[in-house]
C-alpha cells in the first residue's frame, strides 16, 4: 500500500479525538519589554500598545518606506523545542497600503519574510549568525489579507505557517522587513498533539504529532483496567493535525467484567450476575440452581446439591443425580435371569443417564451380601448401560442373589453420595452341572486304565457321583458301557490289550446329570499284564533306573563344558546362558534370584516367595485394564492389625489351564523375592478361591509412556532425570540379584502420584521366543534342561528394546538390559515418543545393524544423549553397568548446569540423511494444517490455528512464539515442539528466517 493511498484512506476516516496545542511562546501575555534582536537598530522599534480588549501588549513595528534597499531583521529569544519534531507560527499584524502613502518611492513593499534558525544552545549574538537567508532557513513570504490606509482603522491579519522537521536543542525566529511599513502585534509559538484518549478499551498515551504536516505517529496502547487483548498489536495513528486516526488491535473486558461508561471501563458484574467468557457482552443473571454471592464472577458456584460435569460449560445450568430406577422386573431360568426397569421419575435435568447393575450373592444363613464372582456373566455389560435390560448368566443354582439397578449421569461423580438404586432379590433354581472338564489318562496296562478328572467349574449342588461312559473306538456308542465313581477318579478294568478306547465322564447332582466331557482317547498296552509282585516293584525299579542315568548325562555335560573351558580359555561369544542356572559369584550376605521354575513344584516357589491373602481381605473395586491371563482391577486390602490401602489386582480367567496358572502364578515367585524402593511390590497372592489374584501396590498414574504422552511438555529435565535415576536404581538391584529383565521398556514402568518410578512386569521375562532349530540351541545341555524341567516356550521379542545379540543370538545379560534402558531413556526425553517412529521391526533391525542409532529428542541435554549412546554400543562388555548409570545420573543432578547444554537435534547421529528423515515430518504430505498438528501429536490446537486464521502452510510458516501465545498455546514444551517442526517446514521452503524459541 503507497503512503499516498493510506493518507486518502486516513482521509476517509472520521477523527477520534479533537488536536490539542501546546505553547511554546506567546508575546501576547509579555509584561516586560522583549528585547529582540533587531538589525540595524534603525530598522525594528519594540512599542507598547493595547489589544482590542485594552490589555497592554509589547509590538514590534517599522516604517522606513521613504528610504531606499531596505533589509530589516527581528530575532526573537531562543525557544527551546521540547522535543518536538514541528513548530506551528501563529502571527498577529498589520500592513498599511502603500497607495496610502503619498510621495514614496517604488520600493514600498507591503510583505514581509519569515526565517528559523536551529542551535543546540543560546548561543546567537549582534552579528552572528549572519543576517542573510543562509544560514537563516526561511518558512515563507507573509503576506496581508487586508492592508489599512490613514483613513481607516488597522486591521488586524492572522497568519499561521509550520515548519520542520527540528532536530537540535532549540530554535530562533526571525522577521525580515524589505520596505514595508506594518506593526507585528504578537507572535504565538505553539506545537500539536493528539490528546490521551481511550478506543477499543485501550487507553493511548498523549501525543506529538509528526515531523511533516503528512506524517502518521504511532502510539501504543494498554488496556484499561479488567481487560484483555483479542487482537495485536494494539496503536492508533496521531495525524498532522492532532487529530486521531485509524485504531489497531483492541481489547475486551476479561471474564467477570462488562463494558461500562460508554465502552471506556471495565466494570465488575454485580452479585447474582456473571460473565463466563473474555468479550464486549454483558453480566447475565446465574442459570438455575447456581449463585454467586460476589462481585466479579465468571461462574455461578452450583447451590448444594447441584453440579456441573467436567464437559459443561460455566454458563451452563447446575444439575443434580437423578432418582432411583422404577418397575425392575425379574424374570429367572434355573441359573439365568433377564433384569428390565423403567427410567427413573427424576433425571436430575440432564439427558445423559446411564445404569449400573450390581450383582450381590447372599448367604441366607448369616445375611450377609458379598459382591459376585468374576464368572457371572451380565450381558451386554454391567456398568455404563445405555438400554434399561441386561441377561445375567452362570448364577450359582438354587442360591438368592440380589441385583442393585442404579441410575447414574453426567454429575453423579460429584456427589459424595451413592447413585439411588432399586434393588430385587432374587433365587436361582436347581440345575445340572456343567460339563466335567478334559479327562486325563494316569495309567494304562494291557486289560486296565487309571483316569482322573477335575470337578465341574459350575457344579450348581453337592456333586453326588460321576458317570464313566467307554467303548472301542471302533465300534461306537451303541455298545457303550458305564460305570459310577463317587471320587474325580476311577479304575476301567476287563479291557482289551492294545485297543484305542473312548471316554468321557458327566456329573451327578440332586437336580441330575451334566454334561459329558469332551470325547478323549485313550489306549491299553499290548504286553500282558506282569505278575502281581512285579507289577508293585516296576515303579521303584523304572525310578532308580531314571535317576541313575540322568545323573550319568549330568555328569558327561558338564566334563564336556569344564573341558572345552580349559580349551578355548573362554566360552563360545554367543552360547547362550539361561538366566536360571548361572552359578554367580555371590558375595557373603547378598540375596541372589533364584528361578521359580527350577522348583520340581512351582506351586511350591509361591508358597515360598509370595503370601497368601484370605480372599475376604480384598476387595475389588474396578476393572482398569486387561492382561495376558485376565483383568486388571483397582481395589482395597485390609490385612488384620494394618490399615486398608489401594492395590492393583490382577486375575486369572475363568477357565484356565494348569500351564497358565503355573506360568501366571510365577511372576509373583519373581516379584516376592524383590524388595526395593523401585521394584512394584508384592503383597500377597490368592490361590484358595477363584479368582486366583496377584495383589501389588497401586500406582496412580499407570505405565509411564502414556502417563508422558498425557502430560507432554510439562516436567523439567530435572523431574526427568530424576524419573530415570529411579529407573535405574531399580536395574541396578535386579542386576546385583542377577536378574535380567529381557523386556525394559516405558510401557512396564509404573508411575505413583509423587513421580516414583518403579520397574514391573516380571511375567513376560521368561516367555521370549527361543528357536530349538537355531544352531546355538542344539547342545544335549539345552534339550536336557527345557525338557526336564519344562522350559516355556512362546512369546515375541520387543525389536525396538532389544539389544542386538538379544535379536540374533537371544542372549539376554544384564548388558542387552542396558541397551533397553537406553532406548527408556529416549522415551522419556521425548515424552513416550515411538522408539524408531514408524519404521518396520525389518527396517530397524537392519539401521540397527549399519550402526544408526537415535538422535537426541527436542531440548535433550547433551550429556543424557551421549549416555544413551554408551548403552547402545555394539560391543557389550563396552556398555556402562547399571551401577555406572545410576553414578552418572546423580552426578547430573548435583551439578544441574550440565543439563543445560543441549544437543542440536538435527545432528546425523553416524547415519544417513534419509534415516533421520524419518523422523522429521515432511508438511507437503499434509492436505491441511490440521493434518500436520495431527502428526505431531499438537492435535489440541487445530481450532486455536483455525480460529486465529493459520490456515495456510505459509502462515505458518511466519509464526513465532509471540503468536503461539497469542492463539493459547501457554505451555513451554507445547511452543518448543510446534516451533522446532516450523523451523522444519521454513527449511523444506528454502526460508533462513530463524524462528524465536
Amino acid at each position: 500500500m503507497t503512503m499516498d493511498y493510506f493518507l486518502l484512506l486516513c482521509s476517509l476516516l472520521l477523527p477520534v479525538v479533537s488536536a490539542v496545542e501546546e505553547t511554546l511562546m506567546d508575546t501576547k501575555w509579555a509584561t516586560t519589554e522583549l528585547a529582540w534582536t533587531a538589525h540595524p537598530e534603525t530598522g525594528w522599534e519594540e512599542v507598547s500598545g493595547y489589544d482590542d480588549a485594552m490589555n497592554p501588549i509589547r509590538t514590534y513595528q517599522v516604517c522606513n518606506v521613504r528610504e531606499l534597499n531596505q533589509n530589516n531583521w527581528l530575532r526573537s529569544d531562543f525557544i527551546p523545542r521540547k522535543d518536538v519534531l514541528r513548530v506551528y507560527v501563529e502571527m498577529k499584524f498589520t500592513v498599511r497600503d502603500c497607495n496610502s502613502i503619498p510621495n514614496i518611492p517604488g520600493s514600498c513593499k507591503e510583505t514581509f519574510n519569515l526565517f528559523y534558525y536551529e542551535s543546540d544552545s543560546d548561543s546567537a549574538t549582534a552579528t552572528s549568525p549572519f543576517w542573510m537567508e543562509n544560514p537563516y532557513v526561511k518558512v515563507d513570504t507573509i503576506a496581508p489579507d487586508e492592508s489599512f490606509s490613514m483613513l481607516e482603522s488597522g486591521r488586524v491579519n492572522t497568519k499561521v505557517r509550520s515548519f520542520g522537521p527540528l532536530s537540535k536543542a532549540g530554535f530562533y525566529l526571525a522577521f525580515q522587513d524589505l520596505g514595508a511599513c506594518m506593526s507585528l502585534i504578537s507572535v504565538r509559538v505553539f506545537y500539536k498533539k493528539c490528546s490521551t484518549t481511550i478506543a477499543n478499551f485501550a487507553v493511548f498515551p498523549e501525543t506529538a504529532t509528526g515531523a511533516e504536516a503528512t506524517s502518521l505517529v504511532i502510539a501504543p496502547g494498554t488496556c484499561v483496567p479488567n481487560a484483555l487483548e483479542v487482537s495485536v498489536p494494539l496503536k492508533l495513528y496521531c495525524n498532522g493535525d492532532g487529530e486521531w486516526m485509524v485504531p489497531v488491535g483492541a481489547c475486551t473486558c476479561m471474564a467477570g467484567f462488562e463494558p461500562a461508561m460508554k465502552d471506556t471501563q471495565c466494570q465488575a458484574c454485580s452479585p447474582g450476575t456473571f460473565k463466563s467468557k473474555q468479550g464486549d457482552s454483558l453480566c447475565l443473571p446465574c442459570p438455575a440452581n447456581s449463585r454467586a454471592s460476589s462481585g466479579a464472577a465468571s461462574v455461578c458456584s452450583c447451590r448444594n446439591g447441584y453440579y456441573r460435569a467436567d464437559t459443561d460449560s460455566p454458563d451452563s445450568t447446575c444439575t443434580t443425580v437423578p432418582s432411583a430406577p422404577r418397575s425392575v422386573i425379574s424374570s429367572v431360568n434355573e441359573t439365568s435371569l433377564v433384569l428390565e426397569w423403567s427410567e427413573p421419575r427424576d433425571l436430575g435435568g440432564r439427558d445423559d443417564v446411564l445404569y449400573n447393575v450390581i450383582c450381590k450373592k447372599c448367604l441366607p444363613d448369616r445375611g450377609m451380601c458379598s459382591r459376585c464372582d468374576d464368572n457371572v456373566d451380565i450381558s451386554p455389560r454391567h456398568l455404563g448401560l445405555t438400554q434399561r435390560r441386561v441377561a445375567v448368566r452362570n448364577l450359582q443354582a438354587h442360591t438368592q442373589y440380589s441385583f442393585e439397578i442404579q441410575a447414574v449421569n453426567g454429575v453423579s461423580n460429584k456427589s459424595p453420595y451413592t447413585p439411588q438404586f432399586s434393588a430385587v432379590n432374587i433365587t436361582t433354581n436347581q440345575a445340572a452341572p456343567s460339563a466335567v472338564p478334559t479327562v486325563h489318562l494316569m495309567a494304562a496296562t494291557a486289560s486296565t486304565m487309571s483316569l482322573s478328572w477335575l470337578p465341574p467349574e459350575k457344579p450348581n449342588g453337592i456333586i453326588l457321583d460321576y458317570e464313566i461312559k467307554y467303548h472301542e473306538k471302533d465300534q461306537g456308542e451303541a455298545i457303550a458301557h458305564t460305570m459310577t465313581a463317587q471320587r474325580s477318579n476311577a479304575r476301567i478294568e476287563g479291557l482289551k490289550a492294545g485297543t484305542p478306547y473312548v471316554v468321557q465322564v458327566r456329573a451327578r447332582t440332586v437336580a441330575g446329570y451334566g454334561r459329558y466331557s469332551s470325547p478323549a482317547d485313550f489306549s491299553t498296552n499290548l504286553q500282558t499284564d506282569p505278575p502281581k509282585s512285579l507289577q508293585e516293584q516296576l515303579p521303584l525299579i523304572v525310578g532308580s533306573a531314571t535317576a541313575t542315568l540322568v545323573f550319568i548325562i549330568a555328569v558327561v555335560v558338564i566334563a564336556i563344558v569344564c573341558l572345552r573351558k580349559q580349551r578355548n580359555g573362554s566360552e563360545s561369544e554367543y552360547t547362550e546362558k539361561l538366566q536360571q542356572y548361572k552359578s554367580p559369584i555371590v558375595t557373603p550376605g547378598m540375596k541372589v534370584y533364584i528361578d521359580p521354575f527350577t522348583y520340581e513344584d512351582p506351586n511350591e516357589a509361591v508358597r515360598e516367595f509370595a503370601k497368601e491373602i484370605d480372599v475376604s481381605c480384598v476387595k475389588i473395586e474396578e476393572v482398569i485394564g486387561a492382561g495376558e491371563f485376565g483383568e486388571v482391577c483397582r481395589g482395597r486390602l485390609k490385612l488384620p492389625g494394618r490399615r486398608e490401602i489401594i492395590v492393583a489386582i490382577k486375575t486369572l480367567k475363568v477357565g484356565y489351564t494348569d500351564r497358565q496358572r503355573r506360568d501366571f502364578l510365577s511372576e509373583a515367585s519373581i516379584m516376592g523375592q524383590f524388595d526395593h524402593p523401585n521394584i512394584i511390590r508384592l503383597e500377597g497372592v490368592v490361590t484358595k478361591s477363584r479368582p486366583v489374584m496377584i495383589v501389588t501396590e497401586f500406582m496412580e498414574n499407570g505405565a509411564l509412556d502414556s502417563f508422558l504422552r498425557l502430560n507432554d511438555g510439562q516436567f523439567t529435565v530435572i523431574q526427568l532425570v530424576g524419573m530415570l535415576r529411579g529407573i535405574a536404581a531399580g536395574m541396578k538391584y535386579l542386576s546385583d540379584m542377577n536378574y535380567v529383565h529381557r523386556d525394559l521398556a516405558a510401557r512396564n514402568i509404573l508411575v505413583n502420584s509423587n513421580l516414583v518410578c518403579k520397574v514391573s512386569d516380571f511375567g513376560l521375562s521368561r516367555f521370549l521366543e527361543d528357536d530349538p532349530t537355531d544352531p546355538t540351541y542344539t547342545s544335549s545341555l539345552y534339550f536336557m534342561l527345557t525338557y526336564s524341567f519344562a522350559y516355556p516356550q512362546g512369546g515375541k521379542i520387543p525389536i525396538r528394546w532389544t539389544a542386538p545379540e538379544a535379536i540374533a543370538y537371544r542372549k539376554f545379560t544384564s548388558a542387552s538390559d542396558v541397551w533397553s534402558y537406553g532406548i527408556v531413556m529416549w522415551e522419556v526425553m521425548s515424552y513416550g515418543e515411538r522408539p524408531y517412529w514408524d519404521m518396520s521391526n525389518q527396517d530397524v533391525i537392519n539401521a540397527v545393524e549399519q550402526d544408526y542409532r537415535l538422535p537426541p529428542p527436542m531440548d535433550c541435554p547433551t550429556a543424557l544423549h551421549q549416555l544413551m549412546l554408551d548403552c547402545w554400543v555394539k560391543e557389550r562388555n563396552l556398555r556402562p553397568k547399571f551401577t555406572q548409570i545410576v553414578a552418572t545420573l546423580d552426578k547430573l543432578i548435583r551439578n544441574a548446569a550440565s543439563l543445560k547444554v543441549v544437543t542440536n537435534s538435527t545432528q546425523s547421529s553416524g547415519v544417513s540423511q534419509p534415516l533421520l528423515d524419518r523422523c522429521v515430518p515432511d508438511y507437503t504430505t499434509f492436505t491441511t494444517v490440521g493434518d500436520w498438528l495431527d502428526a505431531i501429536k499438537m492435535s489440541r490446537y487445530r481450532d486455536n490455528f483455525v480460529n486465529a486464521g493459520f490456515a495456510s502452510f505459509d502462515l505458518v510458516a511466519q509464526m513465532t512464539a509471540e503468536d503461539l501465545l497469542r492463539i493459547g498455546v501457554t505451555l513451554a514444551g507445547h511452543q518448543k515442539k510446534i516451533l522446532g517442526s516450523i523451523q522444519d517446514m521454513r527449511l523444506q521452503m528454502n526460508q533462513t528466517l530463524p524462528v524465536q524459541v
